[in-house]
Formats: structure tokens, sequence, C-alpha cells
């Protein structure tokens, strides 16, 4: 699998009459798929269904769509290789079908041409897809552990947030975050007094997806503080009826 740079610059040095050998050593592209690249031009064409590698890159569309996968896939999602392609997997909890159909409708959205089908694990069901693509439309793709290395956004994506905080923080609090009941008690001279009252969570452990989850709710004008290190707690009433302006509780 190679990225669209790549091919262009492939293309270009066989339009100079460069021996296929030579690109090979030059672009690191096997001979065999150099030849497929010269003898079958018009796959080209596949590329311009991915906004990212167009010649002219533009914006994923629907942008909401895409804000809210994001959201999905920092939180609960991957992108692994898959023969000639790559399979992208978020895992939604079973306790939570709507989730999962919102899910699959939202990869769907993005990526239309594409099959989306659901494979279930022990307590969840991975939402999957495959495409050439998905490292061009997440390049926050990487080995290992996202909370292990750096996260940022394109400034494509940052575009796109922008846009649209609250299909954002809707993908995230959804992936890794919920919307609860917290009840407190209270020993009192007078008695004992309890009461509760809603308040949203998202828990992840990297840093960086907590400041992107943390930049999203300043965009909505949400209050939020670290209950823990790992966790971002909004409990202020106005802030969760704000919230719940974009995403309420799970189903």
């Amino acid at each position: 699998m190679y990225g669209p740079d790549v091919r262009r610059q492939a293309l270009a040095l066989m339009d100079r009459g460069q021996s296929l050998r030579a690109i090979t050593l030059a672009t690191g592209v096997s001979r065999s798929t150099l030849r497929d690249w010269r003898d079958h031009p018009e796959k080209s064409g596949e590329r311009a269904t991915c906004p990212r590698c167009a010649e002219i890159p533009s914006l994923p569309e629907p942008a909401s769509d895409y804000a809210y996968l994001l959201g999905l896939y920092l939180g609960d999602g991957c992108i692994s290789a898959s023969r000639r392609v790559w399979a992208l997997r978020i895992a939604c909890a079973d306790a939570w079908p709507g989730l999962i159909a919102e899910c699959k409708r939202a990869v769907k959205a993005v990526r239309p041409d594409n099959k989306v089908w659901t494979v279930q694990c022990e307590g969840c069901t991975h939402v999957v897809a495959t495409s050439r693509h998905w490292p061009c439309l997440f390049p926050q793709h990487g080995p290992g552990r996202k909370h292990n290395r750096k996260i940022e956004l394109e400034p494509w994506q940052r575009t796109i947030i922008a846009a649209h905080p609250g299909d954002f923080a809707r993908g995230l609090i959804h992936s890794d975050g919920c919307r609860f009941a917290n009840r407190v008690r209270h020993n009192l001279s007078t008695g004992e007094k309890r009461y509760e009252y809603p308040r949203y969570m998202f828990t992840n452990e990297s840093a960086d997806i907590l400041r992107l989850c943390g930049e999203a709710l300043d965009q909505l004008e949400v209050s939020w503080r670290f209950s823990r290190r790992d966790t971002i707690s909004v409990a202020r009433r106005e802030a969760v009826a704000r919230l719940d302006e974009f995403v309420g509780p799970k189903y």
C-alpha cells in the first residue's frame, strides 16, 4: 500500500523515461506495482473517491459525520492492515445497541462505497469497514497504543472540528464517556440527606486526547474539570444542559 505522493512521484519518473528498476530503487515501490500503475492508469481514478488523496485535497463529507467518527476512533477505534487494504474497527459496548447502529451509520456516511459489518466479541461488538484510505482519513494511526504516542490533529481536521465541535464531543463521549445520575449522600445533624444530579464523564489514558476533548468542550462553552488524572467531568447544571444539546445519554 503506497500513498498518493509516492504514486505521483513514480508516475512522474515513468514519464521521464526511467526504468522500473531505477524507480523501484528511488521510491521503494515494487516493480509489479509499477507495471500495474503503468498498464492500468484508469485505476488511479479510485483515489479520487478519497478527498485526501485527490489531486486537490478536500475535506471529508459529510463533515459532521466525520467529526463524530473521529471522536469514536480516538476513543475506541483502531486501524490495522488487512490483506491489501486497511481495516477500521470501532469497539461498541453491547449494552448500547443504539450506539452500534449510529457508529455503522457514520462509517457508511464517510465511506459510502465500502461495506460495513459487525464482529461479535465478548461484551462488545466491533463495527468494521475496510478501505485503502483509512490512514488518509485518520492520520493519527500509528504503531502501538494511542496513549503511548503523540496524538495531534492535522490542520484540515481542526477546520472540521471548529465547525462541528458538538459532533466531535459526542463521538468521544459515546466511545470513552458516559452520562449518568451522580448520587450523593450527606450525614447532617438533622439526618441523612440524599440527592442526585446528571453528570458527564470522559476517561482516557491519552493526555493528548483528553486535551482535544477539553478543547471541544471549551468551543461549546461547557465548563469542565479533571476529577481524576485521566477523567474529565462535566457536572454543573448549566454545563450538563448545554452538553445535552449535542450528546445526551447512550441508548
